[in-house]
């Protein structure tokens, strides 16, 4: 084991890659058949119908799902710790695996970096995980592009042929409206020059039809949302069918499946069920599939391989996105609900870094040094801030599920500052372990470990913030007061309108409720810490997804394509010319 203080995460992975046993090894620890792995070298894909038509009578594991407290900018470490509680939980003699998304190329070269872990708790092969894996993302691009593709070519063709032409080949005028186009083009990259663009220019005959276009990044996708939540492959053909890419001069939804391009879609996509087999650093196994936003989407990994890794794995550990009030508010009321899965854990992850900055400390911003407050002890800032873990525990309660708070600790954090932490937490009743995962791997999880066994041990049952048959602005009002601690909600003119006409079509009234809002606060206000009072929730506009189910209420600006910074991680990645083997990756 390397001292992460010294080695960059990229040599840690290589020095684990060095001894991993060969495919067959897991295949057999797994108890799969050889038709049941899809070879792709060192991280083969797992074929999802076979498994579970064999296992489909096999109780399910456990289930411990992982989110956070309202993190800094720079994060809390919700991966790092899904894979240190992985390896905890082997190092206590568990059967464990887990299931994480897939990272976008965008993050990994840009300033966020791979969603690989860090430190000591880390997922291998790093550069493979980074570098896009077994092309599940580059499908759905092909098979979103292939339906803007699509698009274009119908709209080109209805402007030069009659409607007699137009049935010589089999096709009825869609009469699309150029400017209600829904759907843009993606790419897995940060690339703010392609926010907005104009295609077709030249020849009005030749070269597709002339409108304002725009670009977003791969894992924004419907396609990525639609995989993370379908339950099979024939729930994945159906949703991708309904796929709204424009509107009609009626006002009528115009869909993929209009455009006859929804079975090519999914014919791309069909490989893409099947989740990818990695490994942590200390040789457990993890599946990996999907990587959908946590704002517009769901932001976790796939149902899928939630279905898959709890039939193989006596406990199963996933990760939600963001904090508990966005994305473990989406694991309980829409994750689980259409999964009809049972967790039993979430493990709400906190540092005292992001507890100071609850408590009033100084502004965290990526690239620059941190203030003092943040390195140094300070303990009236700490305990003003755990208003805001505390906050996340209450939700996670609300859910049913059982909470246990897990200390990622740093290594400016003090004994003091620790001991302050669990005696709040055992004054609440709440379970609370301290966690060196980064640092030490494994053993430095297996206090975390333990608790997590503890709380799975004990009844946990579901229960669901709102019924299904709440109207939508009922279910937003219920999420913005008892979760994120909202006076009410004020909805914008737009929105309003939108609310009314979803409200009483009865082909929205099973629509997920899907929140977009900052992740950097309990409101709608990134700069508003700890938890807020005496505010309101604005909702200006909802955004329909068609083949996904969603309605997303927007509490916020958001962009489908982030921007690449002045410092992207790219400057610093490169290859070994004699070896091939790839450095600069964090």
């Amino acid at each position: 084991m390397l001292d992460p203080t010294k080695y960059k995460d990229w040599q840690i992975a290589q020095q684990a890659e060095e001894t991993l046993p060969p495919v067959e090894h897991f295949r057999e620890l797994l108890g799969l058949l050889p038709e049941e792995i899809i070879p792709y070298g060192k991280t083969p894909k797992l074929d999802f119908i076979k498994i579970m038509n064999r296992l489909k009578d096999k109780p399910d594991g456990k289930f411990i799902e992982v989110t956070a407290i309202t993190p800094t900018p720079l994060g809390e470490g919700k991966s790092t710790t899904s894979l240190g509680l992985i390896q905890g939980l082997g190092k206590i003699g568990k059967n464990v695996g887990g299931c994480l998304r897939q990272p976008s190329g965008g993050p990994t070269m840009n300033v966020k970096g791979t969603a690989a872990g860090g430190g000591n708790a880390l997922l291998i092969p790093m550069t493979e995980f980074s570098l896009g894996l077994t092309g599940d993302i580059n499908d759905i691009m092909n098979a979103h592009n292939l339906a803007m593709v699509a698009l274009n070519a119908r709209m080109q063709h209805e402007r030069n042929y009659d409607d007699a032409k137009l049935a010589e080949i089999g096709l009825k005028r869609l009469d699309i409206d150029p400017e209600r186009i829904e759907l843009g083009w993606v790419i897995d990259f940060c690339a703010q020059g392609l926010r907005n663009i104009r295609i077709g220019l030249g020849d009005g005959t030749a070269n597709g039809f002339e409108m304002n276009s725009k670009f977003g990044i791969a894992v924004g996708s419907e396609l990525m949302a639609i995989l993370s939540i379908a339950t099979d492959l024939k729930d994945l053909r159906e949703r991708i069918g309904k796929i709204i890419v424009a509107y009609n001069k009626k006002g009528e939804p115009v869909t993929t499946a209009d455009l006859e391009v929804d079975g090519a879609m999914a014919a791309w996509m069909r490989n893409t069920i099947n989740p990818t087999l990695c490994y942590t650093v200390e040789h457990q196994p993890c599946l990996i599939h999907a990587g959908p936003f946590a704002n517009i989407a769901i932001g976790q990994s796939s149902i899928i391989g939630d279905r898959l890794a709890l039939k193989l794995f006596d406990y199963h550990v996933t990760e939600s996105g963001f904090a508990a009030d966005i994305g473990f508010e989406k694991f309980w009321n829409v994750k689980s609900r259409l999964s009809g899965l049972k967790p039993h854990v979430s493990v709400v992850v906190a540092t005292i870094r992001a507890l100071k900055m609850h408590g009033g400390g100084p502004a965290v911003s990526p690239g620059r040094p941190l203030p003092p407050e943040y390195t140094e002890q300070n303990l009236e800032l700490l305990e003003k801030g755990v208003c805001n873990l505390f906050h996340h525990v209450d939700n996670v309660k609300k859910s049913g599920i059982n909470p246990v708070v897990c200390i990622n600790k740093f290594h400016t954090d003090t004994d003091d500052e620790v001991a302050l932490i669990r005696k709040l937490c055992a004054e609440r009743g709440v379970r609370c372990a301290l966690s060196e995962h980064w640092q030490y791997g494994g053993e430095g999880a297996v206090e975390l470990a333990e608790l997590v066994v503890e709380a799975c041990n004990e009844p946990a049952e579901i229960k669901y913030l709102y019924d299904l048959s709440m109207p939508l602005r009922q279910r937003v009002e219920k999420i913005a007061t008892e979760v994120y601690g909202a006076d009410g909600v004020d909805w914008e003119p737009l929105a309003t309108q939108k609310a009314e006409r979803f409200e009483s079509d009865p082909k929205y009234a099973d629509f997920c409720t899907m929140m977009v809002k900052t992740h950097l606060s309990l409101s709608h206000e990134p700069t508003l810490k700890g938890v807020p009072k005496g505010w309101r929730l604005p909702i200006r506009d909802i955004l329909v997804y068609g083949g996904a189910k969603f309605l997303c209420p927007m509490a916020g600006a958001i962009s489908m394509m982030p921007g690449t910074g002045s410092n992207p991680a790219y400057r610093r990645v490169d290859i070994d010319t004699e070896t091939g083997a790839v450095s600069g990756l964090f």
